[in-house]
């Protein structure tokens, strides 16, 4: 096996049973739905959006990096920096990247009928942080190879940047419990999941805020950030109001549902 993957694959499991045992020890808020038809539904669409990503190989980010650093292209080998300053360079702008883009997902039409799979989720944990439509997953790749093309993201870069964004989104998806000061502290130099929780409200206004994946700051930077949910962590209702009803928590609707007609009703009382 290729080294790279395997510390993919040992890195990925790791973190999912650590977050996974933290839920069962300390978790945040009490479930709505079934635990078990939650987790089928959201790792069957694992499974199908990793076997689309192995058929996409030759345009996973990785592969794609390694032939623009072989061929120097891109804005970051130009910069006359250390190889250490341009890898962490490399990571922040692809976390800038993944901002932008998941703004995008919800604010361009199609996008986000691809997107509202994983904001269908009626609760939250681990496995959310995997839940997204493998249309959306090919989406992501076009995107990231066009930024890694046109940054020259080198390898290393990119190999770290795509562990982060696996923990990561873990993490912040996750049912657990953190106190309130370290929250307040984790969350300047990291998207925590009382910070993240407040972007899967049902609420639109704060379903379009906390954009942000690894870094916090680009939240803060643009006027996408909120710091808590009005309802309160507790109390606050996870999802879309028009996909409340259990049933569609099940992996044929996870897959059929940007291909309906539903609208999503915005903060302005308008469809979208």
């Amino acid at each position: 096996m290729d080294r790279s993957l395997a510390i993919k694959i040992i890195s990925f499991f790791t973190i999912f049973v650590l977050f996974a045992l933290w839920e069962l020890i300390g978790p945040r808020r009490p479930l709505k739905v079934s635990k078990t038809s939650r987790w089928i539904t959201n790792l069957g669409i694992i499974v199908i959006g990793n076997g689309l990503t192995f058929l996409l190989s030759p345009i996973v980010p990785l592969a794609v990096s390694t032939i623009a650093t072989e061929r120097g292209w891109g804005i970051l080998p130009l910069i006359p920096f250390p190889g250490a300053v341009r890898i962490v360079l490399g990571i922040v702008f692809l976390d800038f990247i993944m901002y932008l883009q998941h703004v995008l997902l919800h604010n361009l039409p199609l996008f986000w009928r691809f997107h509202k799979t994983h904001h269908t989720d009626l609760d939250l944990d681990v496995t959310s942080g995997l839940r997204f439509h493998p249309f959306e997953i090919i989406l992501s790749l076009l995107i990231k190879d066009a930024a890694i093309i046109l940054l020259g993201t080198s390898v290393e870069s990119v190999f770290l940047f795509e562990i982060l964004l696996n923990g990561s989104s873990m993490f912040n998806h996750s049912n657990i419990y953190v106190s309130p000061l370290i929250d307040k502290v984790l969350r300047l130099i990291v998207v925590t999941p009382d910070m993240h929780r407040v972007h899967h409200s049902i609420l639109p206004q704060e379903t379009d805020s906390n954009f942000g994946f690894n870094l916090p700051w680009w939240d803060r930077l643009l006027g996408t950030y909120r710091a808590q949910p009005s309802a309160g962590h507790e109390r606050m209702t996870i999802g879309l109001s028009e996909y409340q009803d259990e049933k569609k928590t099940f992996l044929h609707w996870a897959l059929i549902i940007p291909f309906l007609a539903e609208p999503r009703i915005k903060k302005d009382g308008k469809n979208k």
